[in-house]
């Protein structure tokens, strides 16, 4: 068993340990019926004792009712425990989840996350729920039939035990061979998730380029590997699973012949046959369940295979021991040096500035230069590979890492709104703000009108991501939720890309009133949203190549006064 989940089960030991001893009294209650049936046979039936019916009687009905009030009760344990233990291993992975660096995400498919915290976990509830119980149970009916067994004859039960061999070479098989099978069919059922949620999160760009059919193709693909996946698994039990209900089928017709001739030879009586008979079911059940538990518990493996993958992953952007958490920031951004590098690929090189505390620094350059990269390494949601990158004078992997994004904000350039009213989502950031906090950050954001528009104001709720929204609003609202958590450096990253020139001077406007405030990095194609920053940095292919204020780049004659008359058309500025 996996240490992951044998720490969560240490806490259970108790209960855990009731309900085995509960499956112990029930299998050993099992035996009650069989034994007095061939009592009651010998004695009563052909030994004339009538005076013994009734309490016979008596003990087998009570033994059924008892052996029913406890299986419920053990069952009801296991049950209980499994609910517990997986709810506190789904609440370890999610709040793992959260620590784990962009990158994480970057490589990994949401279909991926979302069947270890679905599918895989539950098998982790079936193994405990069901599997363990069921492997106690079977197992001490076994054991403790055999035991009876060979104290009612012994010979008889050496006999019906000569298939059992047979039967343990077919599950030792079984066993080897299904594990491989459960762990492609939940590789296989994560790309089936993916797809899925791709399809789902995209489906209006699918519809806008009629790409209904290929979307479909794609899904019957992954969706005919899934079933390709569970049929070569079925395979292995077909190839298994017959042999040992044929064996285990044997037992009731070694019981009959042999039996037979043990009763001809005045070996055996019948009333020890029909115990026998009784109890075969005890013999025969385990030995047809064996396989069945072996393919659960390999199941579980595959599954707990994946989880203990998740569970031994680091974050690769740590917390330096003994983090700081300053009494303030004043906002002071310098970068020495700094490079990035993504897998392979150069993102930013030798990249050197500063920012003094309340200054406003545009930053622009072709899509894919690595603009976006810049706030992403102040926030820490990836490591600089090499060179400085620092806040007040301190290297941004010194500090605590909430602390230090609770004082660098960023709108992202790909607009994240939650199925939540539209004030939740401005408070999210800062959930104890008032009302009229939130109506504030909306008014500068430019946002208010339109959300006073809207069937319920601000108690509307929208869609994920914002549907309903139009482009430009899911902007505002995220620009407000950035201005009500108002950090201490506040990075734009293609905030007004999707609004109008109107409402962007009006953003623009808002934005400036904070100059001298809040240290602001505006990321923009639009040159309107950065031609009055204090300083102007242009990013080509991964590198500062002009530096300045608006009219100090226009008089460099190069990438930004290029941009300048492409975007104005003239060399008179209309914005």
């Amino acid at each position: 068993m996996h240490l992951w989940l044998r720490i969560h089960l240490r806490q259970y030991r108790i209960p855990i340990a009731a309900g085995i001893f509960l499956t112990l009294v029930v299998s050993a209650l099992n035996l009650v019926n069989p034994l007095l049936s061939g009592t009651l046979v010998d004695k009563v039936i052909l030994g004339g004792e009538t005076s013994r019916l009734w309490p016979l009687l008596g003990l087998m009905i009570g033994a059924i009712v008892i052996k029913s009030l406890i299986r419920y009760g053990y069952q009801l344990v296991f049950e209980r425990v499994s609910q517990n233990t997986i709810r506190a291993v789904r609440e370890e992975l999610f709040a793992k989840l959260q620590r784990m660096d962009f990158g994480y995400f970057d490589r990994t498919k949401t279909g991926d996350i979302m069947a270890h915290m679905t599918g895989d976990i539950d098998a982790v509830r079936h193994l405990i729920a069901w599997v363990v119980y069921q492997c106690c149970e079977n197992g001490l009916v076994f054991v403790i039939a055999i035991a009876a067994l060979f104290f009612v004859n012994w010979k008889l039960t050496l006999i019906m035990l000569a298939i059992t061999p047979f039967i343990a070479r077919f599950t030792f098989g079984l066993s080897k061979e299904v594990k491989p099978t459960f762990a492609s069919i939940r590789e296989q059922f994560s790309r089936l998730n993916s797809v899925v949620q791709e399809n789902i999160a995209g489906n209006r760009v699918v519809r806008a380029l009629v790409r209904e059919d290929y979307e479909t193709k794609k899904f019957q693909a992954e969706n005919d590997a899934y079933r390709t996946r569970n049929v070569e698994s079925a395979a292995v039990w077909a190839k298994y699973i017959p042999p040992i209900e044929f064996f285990s089928g044997l037992l009731p017709v070694i019981l009959i012949l042999a039996g037979g001739i043990m009763i001809i030879r005045g070996e055996l009586t019948l009333g020890q046959l029909v115990t026998f008979n009784g109890l075969v079911w005890a013999i025969n059940q385990p030995l047809r369940m064996a396989g069945w538990l072996v393919n659960d518990i390999q199941r579980f493996e595959a599954a707990g295979d994946r989880l203990e993958k998740l569970y031994a992953l680091e974050s690769a952007v740590k917390e330096s021991p003994g983090a700081l958490k300053p009494a303030a920031v004043s906002g002071r951004v310098e970068f020495r040096g700094v490079s990035f590098s993504y897998g392979d690929e150069s993102v930013l090189k030798d990249i050197s500035f500063i920012a003094e505390s309340g200054q406003t620094i545009g930053i622009l350059g072709p899509t894919g230069s690595g603009k976006s990269s810049i706030g992403k390494l102040l926030c820490r949601f990836y490591d600089r590979t090499s060179g400085e990158v620092l806040l007040d004078g301190i290297d941004v992997r010194d500090y605590d890492l909430d602390y230090l994004r609770s004082n660098v904000g960023v709108t992202m350039q790909d607009v994240f709104l939650f199925s939540d009213t539209i004030e939740g989502n401005i408070a999210f950031g800062a959930p104890e703000a008032s009302f009229e906090e939130v109506r504030r950050a909306a008014e500068l954001a430019n946002a208010h009108e339109f959300v006073e528009e809207l069937s319920e104001g601000y108690d509307t709720i929208i869609g994920e991501r914002g549907v309903g929204l139009s482009g430009g609003q899911r902007q505002r609202v995220a620009l407000a939720r950035l201005l009500l958590k108002a950090p201490s450096v506040m990075i734009f990253d293609d905030t007004t890309s999707a609004v109008d020139i109107e409402t962007e001077e009006l953003i623009q406007a808002s934005i400036r009133s904070l100059r001298g405030k809040k240290t602001m990095f505006i990321i923009a194609h639009r040159l309107s949203s950065i031609m009055h920053a204090d300083q102007i940095l242009v990013i080509k292919d991964g590198r500062i190549s002009e530096r300045g204020a608006h009219d100090t780049l226009r008089r460099l004659g190069g990438y930004y006064e290029e941009v300048f008359r492409h975007q104005t058309g003239s060399g008179v500025f209309h914005g």
